[in-house]
């Protein structure tokens, strides 16, 4: 196969994961802005699922600039994310109604989680059959991808033992993390070229 084939059929599987998201949001029970506030928990938890997915895409067509090859490895390791990832309409929906419920949070972050350690076997495999050389996680460090995973831990964990919406607010910080890095390395790129 071909990395064009693969790129295009992970970018529609993402579009129409990421089209689902928003036809699962919540309806306000009254049209209202006190109505539209009662739903603020479907808000976020859609916000953070969508951008979650989009940086994810975002990482990922990077990365594809630089392959050449794709092995029959890398297909697999793209199926098995985009199978945990068509999870996230349903996932978000669960935890968006169910925002202080320790159940719903953790399916979400293990959601999360899998999908990020796909990713993982994804840069792998593209290592193995590329002159270019894929860190960890396409062009993140290893230091960076531990640390997202860690803090995603860390709020799963404290998601089972006192603070279900921890696993919402992880994911968040751990994303904000990743962008914020990846803005500061972009502009040091820019003025060094």
């Amino acid at each position: 196969m071909n990395k064009e084939r693969l790129a295009a059929f992970t970018d529609a599987v993402l579009a129409i994961i990421m089209t689902v998201l928003v036809l699962e949001l919540e309806k306000p029970k009254v049209v209202s802005w006190a109505g539209l506030w009662d739903i603020r928990t479907s808000f976020f938890a859609y916000a953070v699922s969508f951008f979650w997915l989009g940086f994810m895409w975002a990482d990922n067509h990077r990365a594809f600039h630089k392959i050449k090859k794709v092995s029959n490895a890398t297909v697999t390791w793209t199926l098995i994310m985009l199978f945990f990832a068509s999870f996230f309409p349903y996932s978000t929906n669960l935890v968006a109604a169910n925002f202080d419920n320790s159940t719903a949070q953790v399916f979400y972050g293990i959601d999360i989680i899998l999908v990020s350690l796909s990713n993982i076997g994804i840069s792998y495999s593209l290592d193995k059959v590329n002159k270019y050389k894929f860190k960890m996680l396409f062009d993140m460090s290893a230091e960076l991808v531990i640390a997202d995973l860690a803090i995603k831990a860390i709020g799963l964990i404290l998601a089972l033992v006192v603070f279900p919406p921890a696993v919402m607010y992880s994911i968040f910080v751990a994303s904000a993390m990743l962008v914020i890095v990846d803005l500061i390395e972009s502009k040091k790129k820019r003025q060094e070229a």
